[in-house]
């Protein structure tokens, strides 16, 4: 190679690697970026740290080679009425998908039923608009509030997510609720092992929550 042909050369992968710089050539992609909103129960009450739902969910999904970044957003005590609340300004961040778990409080205290689903309904409606791939987590009522309550309060999360047509979890605490080996001494709150048991359970519908933001991140690059 002549000596204007190496310059030549040199000057053409310099040229490559300033495209990419500038965006014009392949982007780095970035992790999916998943909001968890909820209760005491995404938050982690009582547990140490790195044990919380959103820690071990966001470590198993790493383990099977997802790249996904999960943010924590669950306050202890929070109502659907408070995770409304507080739902805009949480989306000041952009986020390529929602996990919502929220109305067991609401259950707890025995709220209006009618008030729980149009909470909720609006913060789905709020996540379809900003195009925000949503996984819905169903609540179960405690049986001591009568079979009235109890049916119209179950019954609202599967008709929500039919309604809105989003992934479904039908109970967030399957296979934990009432379990004393899986649950903290107040009965409620689910330990390590119980949290490692939810995420068992939810793991599967997550991943098909990411595959939807994969679609539709690749949709937009061929547009």
């Amino acid at each position: 190679m002549t000596g204007w042909g190496r310059v030549n050369a040199i000057w053409l992968i310099l040229s490559i690697f300033l495209a990419g710089i500038n965006g014009i050539g392949p982007a780095y992609a970035k992790p999916v970026k998943i909001l968890a909103i909820g209760t005491s129960l995404t938050q982690g009450y009582n547990l140490p740290s790195g044990t919380d739902f959103t820690s071990v969910l966001q470590a198993k999904l790493k383990a099977k080679g997802h790249d996904v970044a999960i943010v924590n957003a669950g306050v202890s005590g929070d109502t659907s009425a408070g995770g409304l609340a507080r739902l805009d300004w949480t989306l000041a961040d952009s986020f390529d998908g929602a996990i919502v778990e929220l109305g067991s409080n609401d259950a707890l205290r025995g709220l209006d039923v009618a008030q729980t689903r149009a909470n909720l309904d609006q913060v789905l409606t709020k996540l379809k608009a900003r195009k925000i791939a949503v996984l819905f987590t169903g609540m179960k009522s405690p049986r001591n509030l009568g079979p009235e309550y109890v049916s119209e309060f179950d019954a609202l999360y599967p008709a929500l997510a039919k309604k809105h047509k989003v992934l479904f979890y039908p109970f967030f605490l399957e296979g934990v609720a009432a379990n004393l080996k899986l649950n903290q001494d107040d009965g409620i709150h689910p330990n390590e092992k119980g949290t490692r048991v939810i995420v068992k359970g939810i793991l599967p519908y997550v991943e098909k929550l990411l595959a939807q933001i994969e679609t539709k991140n690749a949709a937009k690059v061929t547009q």
